[in-house]
């Protein structure tokens, strides 16, 4: 059997891990999900979810992971395929854990190229040049090919620096696991702390700017967000939207973190490492990004106009409103691009993780090198990456969000869950997390896995199809002129899964039966 890459160390899995969990949405997306959803009484089904939802779906694809791993199989379909021998059509739901990267891929690149750019204009001082919060809109949305305004006339600088983070992407895959990914996160995740614990110490010390208005404080600021309305916890909107942060923030139900257990030997520990990992994550969202934008933003702006600036939503949080504070405070270019900076390297590290899936589904399943896989990777991700960018103002990147980032995630996570805890079955399950484990799950665990956590996400998926999924279906609030574009996304994406079905079907006629490494 050829020799499949490896993790160097226990800390380079958990670093790698922790590194595809803190992402954009760590310090974007949730601060903005708390204050729109009843402030601190968020925090109550937030907490919940963790432990009965994100924790359980930690451990069990680091267990299937590994096990699909000694089977010399690297992805969903593979790993499916070990634990539900007798099914032959198993494998093609494990097609959702390489489709939902990829998608995911080709517009988070995207995304986070617009945080390097903005590193770069907060050093020379390019966004100096908008003084409120419209003119940091029109910027944005000049830079983003929007529209064409005094800021902006096309496209040409949002394409160089996607040009750059995408190489920057191939090459640290092209690295491996270990010479690559691994070293980039032993770097990335401590320096993105060490910037993050800079601007929440700043923030945490600023004064009331205006004297006239002492209530605009830090405190109250951090009460806009923790304070709880209980009444909000009626909302089963609330419930669903704490449950979908904690899919986003420990990026359980995609299939990366299957792709990186797989890596790991039989022997390597699975129990306490993904509960590391799940800390370190939870450390970066709760203590970092609840410190900084919610109570910087209410300092300068005031509660009424808080309420506004989360509702615009994340990305008018952290290019807009963010660089607006930072133009208020000495040092601002040094702050500014320390800001940046924490997003871009945030934003690289999910990036390159999203990208595994399909690197190892070329590699164990065709038996191609990893040179090859990677430039085949390259050419393919780099053209469906085009849409996400010359159509951003047609919907093309909600559309992308909402298949992959949101539909795949949470019927990927259901899937995991039946098969590991029914079909698998839970004595095995539980014997194979605890094989080689450094702590002892508490056994309440087995009965969250067993039955807790599938009727928690049966009642995610009909809440979320009944609520959100219709509607977007049916393209209800879609715009008469952004129809066709719409449609053109989803017969991309159908196409796309399409193939990998296709693929999977070819590979699995030609592999020979594989015997576990032991």
């Amino acid at each position: 059997m050829r020799k499949r890459d490896t993790w160097k160390s226990r800390l380079g899995i958990i670093m790698a891990v922790s590194g595809s969990a803190v992402g954009l949405g760590n310090f974007l997306r949730f601060p903005v999900q708390a204050a729109q959803n009843g402030g601190g009484a968020f925090m109550i089904p937030y907490f919940i979810s963790l432990l009965l939802l994100g924790i359980p779906l930690m451990w069990i694809e680091w267990t299937a992971g590994r096990f699909g791993g000694g089977f010399g199989h690297g992805t969903a379909p593979g790993i499916f395929h070990t634990m539900w021998e007798k099914n032959r059509f198993i494998k093609y739901f494990g097609v959702i854990g390489i489709f939902g990267p990829l998608v995911i891929f080709i517009y988070y690149n995207y995304i986070a190229s617009w945080t390097l750019a903005y590193a770069v204009f907060s050093a020379v001082g390019k966004y100096g040049q908008a003084a409120d919060q419209e003119s940091m809109v029109s910027l944005l949305k000049g830079f983003q090919g929007i529209e064409k305004n005094e800021f902006f006339s096309n496209l040409q600088y949002a394409y160089l620096f996607f040009l750059v983070t995408f190489v920057i992407n191939i090459f640290i895959i092209y690295k491996g696991i270990s010479g690559g990914i691994e070293k980039l996160c032993k770097f990335a995740m401590p320096t993105l702390f060490i910037f993050g614990g800079i601007i929440a110490v700043r923030v945490l010390t600023l004064g009331a700017p205006d004297p006239t208005r002492p209530g605009w404080n830090v405190l109250n600021g951090l009460g806009f967000l923790w304070n709880p309305d209980f009444s909000a916890l009626k909302d089963a909107k609330v419930w669903l939207a704490a449950a979908g942060q904690i899919f986003f923030t420990l990026s359980v139900g995609i299939g990366v973190i299957l792709t990186y257990a797989s890596y790991l030997k039989r022997t390597d520990d699975v129990a306490l490492s993904g509960l590391t990992a799940a800390s370190t994550n939870e450390f970066a969202e709760i203590i970092i990004g609840s410190s900084i934008v919610i109570p910087a933003a209410y300092i300068f702006f005031g509660p009424h106009q808080i309420q506004n600036i989360a509702a615009g939503g994340a990305f008018n949080l952290g290019f807009v409103t963010m660089p607006l504070v930072f133009q208020k405070i000495a040092l601002s270019a040094f702050f500014g691009c320390l800001w940046f900076s924490l997003l871009f390297l945030a934003g690289i590290t999910s990036s390159v993780s999203l990208a595994q899936p399909s690197i190892a589904f070329l590699e164990d399943e065709f038996r191609i090198s990893k040179k090859r896989a990677v430039i085949i990777f390259g050419i393919v991700s780099f053209i469906l990456c085009q849409p996400a960018i010359f159509f951003l103002k047609h919907g093309a990147v909600n559309e992308l969000d909402f298949w992959g980032g949101t539909f795949c995630l949470v019927l990927f996570a259901t899937v995991e869950t039946i098969l590991f805890g029914w079909v698998f079955g839970i004595e095995k399950a539980w014997e194979e997390i605890h094989h080689g484990a450094d702590m002892k799950i508490p056994k309440i665990y087995k009965f969250i896995i067993r039955y807790i956590t599938p009727l928690f996400l049966f009642s995610i998926l009909g809440f979320w199809f009944y609520q959100q999924g219709i509607p977007t279906i049916l393209m209800k609030g879609v715009d008469q002129i952004d129809k066709p574009y719409v449609l053109g996304i989803r017969l991309m994406l159908l196409g796309m899964f399409v193939v990998l079905a296709i693929m999977v079907k070819i590979a699995w006629r030609k592999r020979p039966q594989r015997k576990a490494n032991k």
